[in-house]
């Protein structure tokens, strides 16, 4: 008799989903960052900015974005992780043509001990990939290292969140093409401001990436990031401000210099901070 053969199970989505892939499609959105990013610079210096360092750089898609925009640019990626500095090497620098590729540099080393060459114009901490750090000594420590990597006329970009649904427990689901994107903050402490956070996936088969990525970090509010910075040496730190579009009352995706902001349940917000 012939043996029945067994039938492979197939695999579900989450299974043959990668995540990272996932993360760039539903969190970054390089094209937005590096138009703000170079159009404040030169409204604040009166030229395009063109050595970037972005550190925590993950898959290094904004450094990426940043070579393929300009043959005048040049990026330095810096990650401690060199899974994901290797999947960025395979999937995002693979891709570039090879005089772009040449002018990225991706480094694995900590944020405190990297040292660069030369003075870079700017220095990028986005995806609030600096809120690892829990006190202020470790933060302020960090932001005097970028202050030094900095030129003379360099700026830092962050980025923050905010609102009186940021240190609630809760998730929040968002519609992509092909899966959700699932944002749950876990555990919030009120009396140090320490935090724990996931990513989820789920897939129109019914499978689910549970804890695609986790966070274990500090909320850092805009004050306190604000009088660090300046603690820090920074000449002057201004707050970018989302506007509201009259016409659906949500983010209308431009940000301005403010001083005063809406109370609102959540927001994003830039931080620039020139030396």
């Amino acid at each position: 008799m012939k043996k029945r053969q067994q039938r492979k199970k197939k695999k579900t989505m989450a299974e043959t989903a990668d995540r990272h892939v996932l993360y760039e499609k539903s969190v970054q959105n390089v094209e937005f960052e590096y138009n703000f990013v170079s159009d404040t610079f030169r409204k604040l210096r009166g030229r395009r900015p063109r050595q970037v360092r972005e550190d925590f750089c993950g898959t290094a898609s904004m450094c990426c974005e940043w070579v393929r925009r300009s043959k005048k640019n040049t990026a330095i990626g810096v990650d401690i992780d060199p899974q994901v500095l290797a999947w960025g090497r395979e999937h995002n620098l693979s891709r570039l043509k090879p005089d772009a590729r040449l002018r990225i540099s991706l480094i694995q080393e900590d944020v405190f001990q990297v040292k660069t060459d030369k003075p870079v114009d700017v220095v990028l901490a986005m995806n609030f990939s600096y809120q690892l750090f829990m006190t202020r000594e470790q933060l302020g420590a960090y932001l005097r290292k970028v202050h030094e990597a900095l030129g003379d006329d360099g700026i830092l970009f962050m980025d923050s969140y905010g609102g009186y649904d940021a240190p609630r427990e809760i998730k929040e689901k968002t519609k992509h093409k092909g899966f959700k994107y699932i944002w749950e903050q876990a555990r919030f402490n009120p009396i140090d401001g320490k935090m724990r956070c996931h990513i989820h996936f789920s897939f129109p088969d019914g499978s689910k990436m549970k804890k695609a990525f986790s966070y274990e970090w500090r909320l850092w509010s805009l004050p306190e990031l604000r009088e660090l910075l300046e603690e820090a040496g920074f000449s002057r730190v201004t707050v970018y401000w989302e506007g509201t579009d009259p016409k659906t009352g949500e983010g209308s995706g431009v940000f301005s210099p403010a001083t005063v902001g809406d109370a609102d349940p959540g927001w994003v917000a830039f931080l620039v901070a020139e030396k």
